[in-house]
């Protein structure tokens, strides 16, 4: 999502003559897109205000304004401590950076934009192109959420859950289309919550599935709970809606899901893996968990190592608990540091062995791969399977833009290596 506003908030100052610099040197005006969701988030800030402040140290100061999340919850502090810093503007309310640009070049004094404005935002992002050409692009279609997990600190950065309207949302894929998409995922912070006048993800992707170049469709990221009867029969009926899911379950304990507020058990999440599983056999999962958060116990951990094996996650994202500040978790007393990375190691080291083994299984076997670019003076072209695998192949033809039937060599934990298979026309066969 952090990819999707970057792309629009230079959409946005396109308006008032601003270019993207070459060299990050030559910037006159420094943009910082922040996310506030891992720890040391903010001091990554300060850093990078201090890169540019060293860099600019016998120049005259450019403007440096922060975004994001850590914008949102933060902002105040921001400005205070760090004066190089001139503005904050929160995720809700970038549509507002040409106006805060055009004040700093007056001399006006601080600018706080954090007042959640989706509405506006999405109303004046709805009028400027979305000039983004990638072969894979990001739409967003929902933001903010209702559920508050104890953790998180979304609902307190983004706001309450909001969604833009299928029409709006499919004439932006259309014109992402025409630019040259052939892939578009869909994003929101509870993206299978999404609800536009009673119309739901399932009647979304019916609807840009109509558009004839799009190629294939992608959403993220699922909550359980929002895991409805007809997005589920959206998998078995959409050709276009690729076969992976990324499915967060945090933990594997349903005393830890609870006590995080995640509104499901384990028993509840695994009944929506069974389903989806029953209606499309090819369907396989990510997920994201959170090991040693406060009170998880030995057994407790156990129970998510327990999940992980039993779904086989094809991709995994695992962290340490870090408390965010303002969440109801950051006053939680954690569990000791040694055994937090005790059991990340350990989770890590089984998950790594679970994807291995399956990367494995697809030696020798045929992958669909969307290429998305060439690799910088190389005839090698970069792409994703059906499964969002990476996969790189040489070939003396440009496959960018070209879902390619592709021959699987070998592979590592983040790579897959492959050739491409000729396509045999059909005045080559016998009589």
């Amino acid at each position: 999502m952090n990819e999707y506003d970057s792309n629009r908030i230079y959409d946005l100052v396109k308006k008032i003559n601003y270019k993207k610099a070459n060299k990050i040197e030559d910037a006159d005006c420094y943009v910082l897109n922040t996310c506030h969701i891992r720890e040391k988030a903010t001091e990554k800030v300060y850093h990078d205000v201090g890169r540019i402040k060293k860099n600019f140290r016998n120049k005259k100061k450019p403007i440096v304004i922060v975004t994001g999340c850590v914008a949102q919850a933060e902002g105040a502090i921001l400005l205070n401590k760090e004066k190089y810093i001139d503005a904050v503007i929160g995720p809700q309310s970038y549509h507002e950076i040409n106006n805060a640009i055009i004040k700093i070049e007056k001399k006006t004094k601080k600018i706080d934009y954090t007042d959640f404005e989706v509405n506006e935002k999405f109303d004046t992002l709805n009028q400027i192109r979305n000039s983004n050409s990638k072969v894979s692009s990001f739409i967003t279609i929902q933001e903010g959420c209702d559920k508050f997990c104890k953790f998180c600190v979304v609902p307190y950065t983004r706001g309450a859950e909001f969604s833009r309207s299928i029409e709006e949302l499919s004439d932006e894929c259309k014109k992402l289309v025409d630019n040259g998409s052939k892939e578009i995922t869909l994003l929101g912070q509870n993206v299978n919550a999404y609800n536009y006048n009673n119309r739901r993800l399932s009647d979304l992707i019916y609807q840009l599935s109509k558009i004839e170049n799009l190629k294939r469709i992608r959403y993220t990221t699922s909550h359980p709970i929002d895991f409805t009867t007809d997005l589920i029969d959206a998998h078995h009926k959409s050709s276009k809606l690729m076969p992976f899911i990324h499915l967060p379950v945090q933990s594997g304990s349903n005393k830890i899901l609870k006590d995080m507020n995640r509104k499901h058990n384990i028993e509840e999440y695994l009944e929506v893996v069974s389903k989806l599983k029953k209606i499309n056999s090819k369907i396989k999962f990510s997920s994201d968990f959170i090991i040693g958060y406060p009170g998880e116990t030995k057994e407790d951990f156990n129970e998510t190592l327990k999940l992980l094996k039993e779904v086989e996650f094809i991709n995994t994202y695992s962290f340490i608990f870090s408390p965010r500040p303002g969440t109801p978790a950051a006053s939680m007393k954690k569990i000791s540091d040694g055994i937090a990375k005790e059991r990340l190691i350990m989770f890590q080291k089984t998950a790594n062995e679970i994807k291995m083994n399956y990367r494995k299984k697809l030696f020798d076997k045929k992958s669909l791969v969307l290429f998305e670019n060439r690799e910088v003076n190389t005839n090698k072209f970069f792409g994703r399977d059906e499964y969002s695998n990476s996969v790189i192949v040489k070939s003396d033809k440009n496959l960018t833009a070209t879902i390619t039937e592709v021959k699987i060599l070998s592979g590592n934990l983040n790579t897959l290596f492959g050739e491409t298979i000729p396509r045999i026309a059909k005045n080559d066969f016998a009589a």
